[in-house]
């Protein structure tokens, strides 16, 4: 009887230790999304990386064009080719088809050349909105800061009231 009230006392401590904590647990979210939107440094992000991109997407058309081009005129001569010529031609095809697809992968592909340069460009962004959100989280102590965009859902529900967007927004355009 002694050892069921002991463990009743402990379970009672334990429940009663859980619920004060729970209650002082401050959850939040914001859109990272919104927030970089409203940033002045990723309108000049995104014109970097565009600048960066637009060669890279022109090369590619080309590459692509002349491919295709290079298809068509087989397609045209195929039935006047000798199998050997046959041959010999589907072969060149497949290996520029081979080298715009190697191309492709290593400026376009997500461990390729654009990227890489597009991860350079944005940490600083990201690291800025990342402490953005750390001092407003602080400031207004929440112990947890969740994100939801329109793409990523990781909050499935929230109430407004704990929307600290805008508040992030203004800490970064004030600067402090």
């Amino acid at each position: 009887m002694k050892t069921l009230f002991v463990s009743f006392c402990i379970v009672l401590a334990l429940c009663l230790g859980t619920a004060v904590q729970a209650q002082s647990l401050k959850i939040g979210f914001v859109n990272s999304a919104k927030i970089f939107q409203e940033l002045p440094e990723a309108k000049e992000a995104q014109k970097k990386i565009d600048a960066i991109t637009k060669p890279v997407q022109d090369s590619l058309e080309l590459k692509q064009k002349f491919l295709q081009s290079r298809y068509e005129e087989y397609q045209k001569k195929e039935g006047l080719m000798t199998d050997a010529a046959k041959k010999t031609a589907q072969q060149e095809l497949m290996e520029l088809e081979r080298g715009y697809n190697e191309y492709r992968a290593v400026k376009l592909g997500a461990d390729g050349d654009l990227a890489k340069e597009t991860d350079k460009i944005l940490a600083p962004l990201k690291e800025k909105i990342l402490k953005g959100i750390e001092r407003v989280a602080k400031e207004e102590k929440y112990s947890f800061v969740f994100d939801q965009t329109e793409q990523v859902k990781v909050l499935l529900y929230g109430e407004s009231s704990h929307d600290l967007t805008y508040k992030v927004i203004d800490k970064l355009k004030r600067g402090r």
